[in-house]
């Protein structure tokens, strides 16, 4: 069996040494039985696509770090006889699931939306004979036919014909249709525009042009940096719960007071253990995510991965294919440049007499735009008439025209520079000049077309040149500016020559240090990672460049961005942190990438960042919150516990403390904020540091008003008898009077009832504390979103009705409260002071120390990288 060779190696091998490698015979083809050897040999022409059991791909989504914690919340609840929290717990563990498989569905359709953009069937020479296959039965060796309208089945050598004109815009970016003649290559995916050619099969399925960017697609995986947040905080909250609960274990057997209960303490672990466990920070962040998505949405952005959004928070350097995304993709006429008497109304007129009205080649197109609104010109057209038109050819290169007007009767034609000035008669006089004209067009990225006419005595003159350009989109050039305002740095990714890259970033205001391609190949990272950092663009490039690109941006801990619309630009959008196909995209660029866009122009990418900056800045407030109030949980209750040799609270408020907290906190995905001017990024020693920080002032503030109730107001203690009686008998009377007032107020209360206070105070607070954790400033800087500030309020109302003696009545001696007296009832003086207590350390205090340590963090200069290194300011 002949071998596989790779494009380059095609390009420089001669068609008849290549029909010879490949044992065929230009006229015959292959034989039957050669081909049908030769499909065992190198496999059917398809691109390969994994299936996989869906039921099997929705169970994936309950393995891994997150998930397993949460399925252990779920069976310690299970273990320790808490069927609601349990079922609450399955709730969220099966909505996470299900959102993810939605998601990973729409996002595993890459691959099967790049077959379908290829051929299906192709016209091969079999036995000398000419028959219509299905394009998976081709094999390298096979000749094939090319004509107008085909989607080439492979990659292919041009064997014999004039020319192919290959439309190869969706492989490799360009713009216009490439000319293609015996002894070129075509690849695979792209679309024969005009001509008829017979072809060489020299690579099929993976080992095509096309071929490579699909296994690129399949190749790129990117992990979500917020999922890498997540899996730190859980780290961290259960790493301090197992140390807690040691330190009760050890306090339980060599310092217990009465015989250790093993079950009960085991029970109270395992409970302490299911309110660390961050069981609803998935569904906070889904819900906050959806909700963006949705406002996104709003704004014509259609989001196919909800990490994307907070991926997008992120970003700091947005790649961007040129052609369709920074420019129109259609050609315009920019300018005109005259030679000899001739003026720019006479290029006009006599371009548009060498072009056919209504054709749908993009240059004769741009040749007629140019004079629709000119009324002067549109005249003169009608008295003219096209007796005779030669379209244009990529043999001739030039369109003629016979023309008929009211007194005249001449020639004209329009294409290449120099096809034109071989028709002059005085070609040698001007050659320079027109020399000079394309190459000073060419430097600025303008492509040239030649106009001519033939005066009275039938002999051709230059009349000029039409300058034509893919122009920027109008809202290019500020959406660049507003991108570089908000810390974006834009690098345009283009397969067109450097020039015209250069002049396109001139345009729109990106820098002018554009890179080809190439000079990246075979350079070790350490020394391509500098280059493409300091490129503001790269021209030629093929999707395997585009792919390297992001690649390397990544290396160096860029979060990065990729926007482009072709097949060419599957791989890099699949790669890219956060991929947007823009408006008019290929079905292949619309499933490889994150976010689609439903309207022209990059602008709607500014507001989808500003946007994704908002929930970024909602999710850090949900992780600090949720840091700090496990904090306070914990270490509350293993402190009181070493003091007290008694649980502060009981099981069922600790499962309660966890349903009432977290679900009015899903509130915060419709939370005012304002977006940040610079990319976000997850500062972890941060977040955690300033959660500790309000975390741990919590536990003090908790502790001091259970020691005071504890000592001074519990019933069946010592301490508080003494107390209050030598305080009725001090000579001073303040204090006297102080200590009475006290008394009359704060009836005394039993231990249930203390843990029904610590319980109140753990959570009344804790839905205080996500006001002061939203904001850098004080709390009152944001104005909190109503949403969220009425399912806090409510929360704190319900749970202080619950643990309010509103029935008046007793079970047992005490009070009905909440879940039918688990949770002993208190008088509504104690639910009064718990409020302001709560209010004036959460909302002052703690707001305050917050503030400060936040100038601090910044006074120090420290800036801290998601991947852990420190750079000073």
């Amino acid at each position: 069996m002949p071998n596989l060779i790779d494009t380059d190696t095609a390009k420089k091998t001669p068609v008849d040494d290549l029909v010879k490698q490949f044992n065929t015979d230009k006229t015959k083809g292959l034989t039957a039985s050669d081909a049908q050897s030769r499909i065992q040999e190198y496999g059917p022409n398809e691109i390969p696509e994994k299936k996989q059991n869906a039921f099997l791909k929705f169970l994936k989504n309950f393995w891994g770090p997150i998930p397993f914690m949460i399925e252990a919340a779920a069976v310690l609840s299970a273990v320790t006889g808490a069927w609601a929290d349990f079922c609450v717990i399955m709730f969220l563990l099966i909505m996470n699931g299900m959102i993810e498989f939605m998601q990973s569905r729409k996002a595993d359709n890459a691959i099967a939306m790049l077959k379908a953009s290829l051929a299906s069937k192709a016209k091969a020479m079999r036995d000398g004979n000419w028959a219509e296959i299905d394009a998976k039965e081709l094999v390298p060796g096979d000749i094939i036919q090319l004509k107008l309208g085909d989607v080439l089945p492979a990659d292919v050598k041009l064997v014999d014909g004039d020319y192919l004109l290959c439309d190869e815009a969706a492989l490799t970016g360009e713009s216009l249709p490439v000319e293609k003649h015996p002894g070129d290559v075509a690849y695979s995916g792209s679309v024969a525009k005009q001509g008829e050619m017979t072809a060489l099969v020299y690579g099929t399925a993976l080992n095509t042009f096309f071929g490579r960017t699909a296994k690129l697609v399949g190749a790129a995986k990117t992990k979500s940096h917020f999922q890498a947040a997540v899996v730190k905080i859980g780290q961290y909250l259960i790493v301090l719960n197992f140390l807690l609960i040691g330190v009760v274990i050890l306090d339980a057997v060599f310092f217990g007071k009465h015989a250790i209960d093993w079950w009960r303490e085991i029970t109270f672990c395992l409970v302490l253990t299911v309110a660390a466990i961050p069981a609803a920070l998935p569904a906070v962040m889904s819900v906050t995510l959806a909700v963006g998505a949705l406002a996104l949405s709003k704004k014509q952005a259609i989001i196919s991965k909800l990490m994307a959004i907070e991926e997008m928070a992120g970003m700091d350097i947005l790649c961007s294919d040129k052609t369709g995304t920074i420019t129109q993709n259609k050609l315009t006429v920019n300018g005109f440049l005259k030679i000899g008497k001739f003026q720019e109304e006479d290029i006009q007129l006599y371009g548009a007499l060498a072009t056919e009205s209504d054709s749908k080649d993009p240059i004769d197109a741009a040749v007629m735009g140019m004079v629709k609104e000119k009324n002067d010109i549109q005249e003169k057209l009608k008295t003219c008439k096209q007796v005779k038109l030669i379209p244009f050819d990529p043999v001739s290169k030039r369109t003629e025209a016979e023309i008929k007007c009211e007194n005249a009767e001449f020639k004209v034609s329009k294409g290449a520079p120099q096809v034109i000035l071989e028709l002059v008669k005085d070609k040698d006089k001007i050659s320079d000049e027109v020399q000079k004209m394309v190459d000073e067009a060419g430097t600025h990225g303008y492509r040239t077309l030649g106009v001519g006419k033939t005066n009275d005595k039938g002999e051709w003159e230059y009349v000029g040149m039409i300058e034509l350009m893919d122009p920027p989109r109008e809202d290019s050039a500020e959406t660049v500016r507003k991108a570089h305002e908000l810390g974006v740095s834009v690098k345009m990714i283009t397969g067109d020559h450097g020039a015209i890259a250069k002049e396109t970033c001139k345009q729109v205001g990106i820098g002018p240090n554009i890179l080809e391609a190439k000079s990246l190949n075979d350079l070790p990272d350490r020394k391509a990672i500098p280059l493409v950092e300091g490129a503001d663009g790269f021209s030629q490039v093929f999707p395997e460049h585009k792919f390297e690109i992001v690649d390397l941006l990544q290396k160096n801990g860029h979060i990065v961005g990729m926007t482009g619309d072709g097949v060419n630009d599957a791989p890099a959008l699949k790669k890219a942190d956060c991929g947007t196909a823009v408006d008019g995209a290929t079905d292949a660029a619309k499933s490889a990438a994150d976010i689609v866009l439903t309207l022209p122009g990059l602008s709607v990418i500014v507001d989808a960042i500003m946007e994704a900056r908002r929930i970024f800045q909602r999710l850090q407030s949900y992780a600090i919150y949720r840091i700090g109030e496990t904090i306070d949980v914990l270490f509350f209750t293993v402190i009181a516990i070493l003091i007290w040799d008694k649980f502060p609270v009981n099981p069922i408020m600790i499962i309660l403390l966890a349903v009432f907290n977290d679900f009015p906190i899903m509130a915060i995905a419709y939370d005012n904020v304002k977006y940040s001017g610079k990319p976000e990024q997850w500062n972890m020693r941060k977040v955690i540091g300033i959660s500790s920080i309000v975390g741990f002032l919590d536990v003090g503030f908790t502790l001091l008003l259970f020691a005071l109730c504890y000592n001074f107001l519990l019933q069946d203690s010592t301490i508080v008898s003494q107390s209050v009686h030598k305080a009725i008998a001090a000579p001073v009377d303040n204090y006297k009077y102080a200590a009475q007032w006290i008394k009359d107020i704060f009836s005394a209360i039993d231990y249930k009832q203390l843990q029904t206070i610590a319980f109140l105070q753990l959570l009344i607070a804790g839905n205080f504390t996500i006001f002061i954790c939203r904001t850098v400033g004080h709390f009152w800087s944001i104005i909190p979103g109503k949403s969220l500030f009425w399912a806090s309020l409510l929360s704190k109302l319900l749970i202080s009705a619950v643990c309010w003696n509103w029935f008046g009545a007793k079970i047992g001696g005490h009070e009905i409260g909440g879940c039918f007296g688990l949770i002993p009832s208190v008088d509504w003086q104690y639910i009064a002071l718990i409020w302001v207590y709560a209010f004036v350390e959460r909302m002052i205090i703690s707001d305050f120390i917050k503030v400060w340590c936040y100038k601090l963090f910044n006074h120090a200069g420290i800036r801290w990288h998601r991947h852990g290194q420190i750079h000073k300011h």
